[in-house]
């Protein structure tokens, strides 16, 4: 299965999500559809699912030829990306290559750790990429057998201050202290960020906002223009 992370190395993965339960785009085949032109556009990786959970991700996963990086976003506090054992069986029971959990070390609702989690996901025969917000939880992720890390969380947390743009600093910081990829996460909406980040050591970067939420362009856009 580590071959699938090969093929992520140096590239671009568009992350295809909801963020609010009203998003006028939240269906699984327009996800499908978003995943589809990511793909046609050079994407090496689609991260899907969020809070449409196994639905999105077994659409997208039916759409793309490209790994799946699959999550299950369930609450909005606390540990919420597959937040359980259960919820990661289910994203590979969809089909996704590679399970998004978070990798922190807060409490999870089912009472069970990062490191049952990954059992739990190596035992049917899918990776482990843990979302963390620190250089210690990149380490204690790889420790406990995530088989990459992104720095999504860095900013989202109380343990590190979220930046204006991407936190750079972090992906460089962790690059130098794990041996497994390193994937860079999180307010990347500049192509010369994403760039950046690879410059840094990331082995990929996620962008999603920046690409796949129209309402979020739309109003960069509007913002820009002169008041009338």
């Amino acid at each position: 299965m580590h071959h699938i992370l090969e093929r992520l190395r140096g590239g671009l993965i568009v992350s295809v999500q909801v963020h609010r339960p009203d998003d006028p785009l939240r269906d699984p085949a327009i996800m499908a559809a978003i995943a589809r032109a990511g793909v046609e556009g050079g994407a090496a990786a689609i991260r899907c699912g969020g809070i449409g959970g196994v639905p999105d991700v077994a659409a997208v996963c039916a759409a793309v030829d490209v790994p799946v990086i699959g999550l299950w976003k369930d609450g909005t506090e606390g540990v919420y990306i597959t937040p359980t054992t259960a919820h990661a069986r289910a994203v590979v029971a969809a089909g996704a290559h590679i399970v998004a959990i978070d990798g922190t070390d807060r409490a999870r609702p089912d009472g069970g750790t990062f490191a049952d989690a990954v059992r739990a996901v190596h035992e049917v025969g899918a990776l482990v990429l843990a979302d963390v917000a620190t250089e210690a939880e990149a380490q204690a992720a790889e420790h406990a057998g995530a088989d990459a890390v992104a720095t999504t969380l860095a900013g989202y947390t109380p343990h590190r201050a979220r930046t204006e743009g991407p936190d750079l600093a972090l992906v460089e910081a962790v690059a130098a202290r794990v041996s497994v990829p390193v994937i860079a996460e999180g307010r990347y909406h500049r192509p010369v960020d994403a760039a950046a980040a690879i410059t840094a050591g990331a082995h990929a970067v996620v962008v999603g906002t920046a690409i796949t939420v129209p309402a979020w362009l739309t109003a960069t856009f509007r913002r820009a223009l002169p008041a009338r």
